[in-house]
């Protein structure tokens, strides 16, 4: 027997189905990633409209299908705007967007942590004042969902001989997923080199409230963000095989 049922959802991808309908890829805050047709989506006269754009917060009802649901109504709790009046906001929404994407199947039990922190980051973006709060949001989003994941970076003590990290040098292996002190890397040869002020900048990304602006985020220069963005997303695509689309497009923008 069909039934309806109400969700809170954000708009992550779209493909078409036909000549005027459309599949919505969402991540909702029940049941994690979900797919529903709109129909009629692609008429002028459609009630769902623009709250079926990408990068757009609803709550929805759907009726149950068998292999797919339908959206039936969409009442928008934020279309984060600002981001679509800017390049950078948008981009980094669309790589946040994919991260969820890429680690979204299969992660239903923790479908409330991931839809909040997700809503919270687009929010963040939306807002921020600058690119580099914009990227503030993205690394403690990047830091935050691996870590409700089970991928969480070790940045405390060596993976080597598990003691704490002191020095003012460390080194960074994403392949093993975390820091390596200065004695074991004598032998282990890993290149990337990691200043403690990075570290440190990493950790209170992490372990402080999403909400929360500590001195880090104050001090921070778009340079130490864009550094942190870039080691965090080669650690995931280690870890995931997967590569981000809109991240390829950020580095090439920064590099040109």
């Amino acid at each position: 027997m069909k039934s309806n049922y109400v969700t809170e959802a954000i708009n992550l991808k779209s493909y078409n189905l036909n000549d005027a309908d459309k599949i919505i890829l969402m991540y909702s805050k029940d049941s994690g990633l979900i797919k529903g047709v709109a129909k009629g989506i692609k008429k002028p006269q459609s009630k769902l409209g623009a709250r079926m754009d990408l990068l757009v917060a609803n709550t929805l009802q759907l009726l149950k299908g068998r292999s797919m649901d339908t959206i039936l109504q969409a009442q928008t709790v934020n279309n984060f705007r600002k981001t679509r009046e800017d390049f950078d906001k948008l981009m980094l929404s669309s790589y946040i967007s994919e991260l969820v994407v890429n680690f979204g199947e299969g992660s239903e039990s923790a479908s409330k942590d991931i839809y909040d922190l997700l809503y919270k980051a687009l929010n963040r973006v939306a807002n921020a004042a600058d690119k580099k709060d914009a990227l503030i949001a993205v690394i403690k989003f990047q830091l935050k969902l691996l870590l409700i994941m089970g991928f969480c970076v070790e940045l405390d003590t060596c993976l080597c001989c598990r003691e704490r990290v002191l020095d003012e040098e460390m080194f960074f292996s994403s392949q093993m997923g975390g820091i390596i002190c200065k004695e074991c890397n004598e032998t282990l040869g890993v290149r990337l080199s990691m200043h403690y002020k990075i570290r440190d900048f990493l950790q209170a990304m992490l372990q402080f409230d999403f909400d929360y602006e500590s001195d880090y985020d104050r001090k921070a220069t778009e340079k130490v963000c864009q550094v942190c963005f870039d080691l965090l997303d080669e650690y995931i695509k280690i870890h995931t095989n997967k590569r981000q689309k809109s991240a390829k497009v950020l580095k090439e923008l920064v590099t040109a």
